[in-house]
């Protein structure tokens, strides 16, 4: 007797439902979400979709997946060896279903042109996918798997559904500063549940990167052709052809009166930074009524791991603060070891205020700014540390060396 009808198309989240239905050798067909029978149990058509004997019905991917584990195993152990181990692999899942895959499909579909392309949006999805893949990288750090040292069924279905990352969004360089999850991901794809359905995986390279479309050039009438419109007339129409261009939005610093940070970037980049740079940063470019000092700390040092990952953290966020390079120099450190850093350091900002300045960036929430008093010894001795990176970091009473850091300018 028939165990059942799976619902849907070959989309991600069927990949891991279908690895359990091969690898239990479960008696459930699969069928398009088309089927006349899934339009009829399923009104909001979400899928996918099962009926089991009786007129069962389910839907969720989640609550599918444990159903199928119970009605072949009720004892298995790919539901954890205990309460907190089950809880732990609901833990993964739901937060893989619905704040990973999400956030992953938002940055490829519109590079690969299957949405709408909005550079901002696609950003923002990507920094948040960033955030959420360092939870996973943490954990897998100390961990073989997302549960433990014994494979689960977290971890076949948190592979299943990044393969929609490692396809298009995480190349090599990625996979580099990745690699706790790369290591696991790996490791997973090529056992034999998730082999049987995926086959032999190859990584990308690069990235996929968006490709605007060709514009189609306009065509004339063939009729136009023939006709000999006067000049001036024809220069009238050419240009109320032209689109009208709405100006570029100016970002809210350019209403500040211009002040360079050029001659200051040269100076630290070329000068010896304790004997020459200091002193002309402190003479010659900061001016309390001109720009800010700001303290920036970031606010989730816990779910920091490896420095260099750390570092890497910093390097990201820097890149997406690029559009601020005319308004802003500063440095920010990782101090301390290996699972055990944070980062720290500080701005210099053009104007008082530092939201216009960060606010480019999508991830600029993730750190915590303190205004500085540029005329207090303590802030000077600071800042001059943040400039040279010679003297260790004194956090809650503490003292820790740098480990590495990162220049803005």
């Amino acid at each position: 007797m028939s165990q059942g009808t799976l619902f849907g198309q070959k989309q991600i989240r069927t990949v891991p439902l279908r690895a359990l239905i091969k690898h239990f050798n479960l008696d459930i067909d699969f069928v398009t979400n088309e089927d006349p029978a899934f339009k009829k149990s399923f009104p909001i058509g979400k899928i996918p979709g099962f009926i089991g004997p009786k007129g069962f019905k389910l839907h969720e991917v989640i609550a599918i997946s444990i159903y199928f584990i119970n009605l072949a195993d009720p004892q298995s152990k790919l539901l954890g060896k205990n309460a907190k181990e089950y809880a732990e692999v609901l833990k993964w899942l739901s937060l893989t279903n619905s704040e990973l895959l999400p956030h992953i499909a938002a940055v490829f579909k519109p590079l690969t042109g299957a949405a709408p392309y909005n550079k901002k949006a696609v950003d923002e999805s990507a920094a948040y996918v960033e955030s959420v893949i360092q939870v996973y990288e943490a954990r897998l750090a100390n961990y073989t798997f997302l549960v433990g040292e014994r494979l689960t069924y977290a971890d076949i279905f948190s592979a299943a559904l990044l393969i929609r990352g490692f396809g298009h969004i995480f190349g090599a360089e990625w996979r580099k500063a990745h690699p706790n999850t790369f290591r696991w991901f790996n490791t997973v794809i090529q056992n034999k549940i998730l082999h049987d359905i995926v086959g032999d995986y190859t990584y990308i390279e690069k990235p996929v990167e968006f490709v605007p479309p060709k514009k189609e050039k306009k065509q004339q009438p063939a009729a136009a052709k023939k006709e000999a419109a006067p000049k001036k007339a024809k220069a009238v129409e050419e240009e109320e052809e032209k689109p009208v261009e709405e100006p570029k939005a100016k970002h809210p610093l350019e209403l500040l009166p211009r002040i360079s940070l050029e001659e200051w970037k040269r100076v630290y980049s070329n000068e010896d930074t304790r004997a020459k740079a200091i002193p002309w940063f402190w003479e010659n470019q900061y001016k309390p009524e001109e720009f800010s000092l700001w303290k920036v700390d970031y606010k989730y040092n816990d779910e920091l791991t490896l420095t260099f990952m750390s570092n890497n953290l910093v390097g990201g966020f820097f890149n997406r603060l690029s559009a601020s390079t005319k308004y802003l120099f500063g440095t920010l450190v990782v101090y301390g070891e290996n699972n055990n850093n944070g980062i720290t350091g500080f701005f210099l900002v053009r104007g008082q205020d530092f939201a216009p300045a960060f606010d480019v960036a999508p991830d600029w929430e993730s750190y915590a700014y303190t205004k500085l008093d540029g005329e207090d010894a303590e802030t000077r001795k600071f800042i001059n540390n943040m400039l040279a990176w010679d003297e260790p970091v004194e956090v809650n009473g503490e003292k820790r060396e740098i480990a590495d850091g990162k220049v803005f300018k």
